[in-house]
């Protein structure tokens, strides 16, 4: 990203809205926008394959694995408002488990683009099969969207929901029911 052409947009954009952009509240305006939307939008740069390289490690268990309620922050592409909230990740391995960091890392490298929650969801689950292999992965994340809750229906309790269930999350239902129990719990 071309931060510099960025905060020359940005400053135009204040322009365009009636703004001074030489007045003291937003004199640095442009270049912070420009820098927050450098960190919103670095997963478009983000390698996944070196996320996890160096942190897949033998594993002879079989048991579920579980991470629940990491935070994620991302950007509607509709909007370009942020949606934040939580995702829930859980995976059967076969032979790998990836290291715990790692994939509160892949749902950055995910969700620091335009997105969809949709498609978040599914990518996160996507990522973590093929790297692993594993026999089956469960994604849910919860969400709150300030498109809905700034703009249109201004729905201020409004939550959405998705998931992305894989292998034997996906063809199992004892299976997806012990993912959703407990995630559920506190």
């Amino acid at each position: 990203m071309n931060k510099k052409k960025v905060a020359r947009l940005i400053h135009d954009l204040l322009v365009e809205l009636g703004e001074d952009p030489q007045r003291e509240g937003l004199l640095k305006t442009p270049d912070r926008v420009a820098g927050v939307f450098e960190l919103l939008t670095s997963g478009y740069l983000a390698d996944q394959g070196a996320i996890t390289r160096n942190a897949k490690f033998l594993a002879e268990a079989n048991n579920m694995v579980i991470l629940k309620d990491i935070e994620v922050y991302s950007l509607c592409e509709h909007h370009m408002l942020p949606f934040f909230g939580k995702c829930h990740i859980g995976y059967i391995p076969t032979k790998h488990v990836i290291g715990v960091s790692k994939l509160a890392r892949l749902v950055d490298c995910f969700a620091r683009r335009l997105q969809i929650q949709e498609r978040l969801t599914s990518q996160i689950a996507q990522a973590i099969l093929k790297t692993i292999d594993a026999e089956g992965v469960g994604v849910v994340m919860e969400c709150r969207h300030l498109c809905m809750m700034m703009r249109g229906v201004e729905k201020q309790n409004s939550v959405m929901t998705t998931s992305s269930v894989l292998g034997s999350f996906l063809s199992s239902a004892t299976t997806r029911q012990e993912f959703l129990s407990l995630i559920a719990q506190k």
